[in-house]
């Protein structure tokens, strides 16, 4: 039997392993640990423009105009997925738009998704 501690999500846990057969290399695989750049955070009030906030925390799962582009009130602008179901995110009025998020980002409630100017 050899013993080994193996951390799942900064919890420890000890486990025992029979060893029956040939040796294994040991391999020290580490999970990916979260960026902070993953998950966006609402920024500063000091953006000027209208801002597109985030209704609820969700995936980005897709952005449906460019960065700089003109949009029009009640344009779909993002889709924010969350509990597996796929929300329309859109402007809030007519103007350019700069994005603050991109695909595959996961965000929080009151993320600023993006600001029309």
């Amino acid at each position: 039997m050899r013993n080994f501690v193996v951390t799942i999500d900064g919890k420890s846990y000890q486990v025992a392993v029979e060893e029956v057969g040939e040796s294994v290399e040991v391999q020290n695989i580490s999970p990916k640990p979260k960026a902070e750049e993953e998950i966006k955070r609402a920024e500063p009030t000091n953006v000027s423009g209208e801002k597109v906030l985030s209704p609820f925390p969700g995936l980005i799962k897709n952005v449906l105009v460019s960065d700089g582009a003109s949009v029009k009130k009640d344009q779909p602008i993002i889709v924010l997925e969350a509990m597996k179901m796929d929300n329309e995110i859109t402007a809030p009025c007519d103007g350019k738009i700069t994005l603050k998020v991109a695909k595959g980002v996961n965000v929080e409630t009151n993320a600023i998704l993006a600001v029309i100017s």
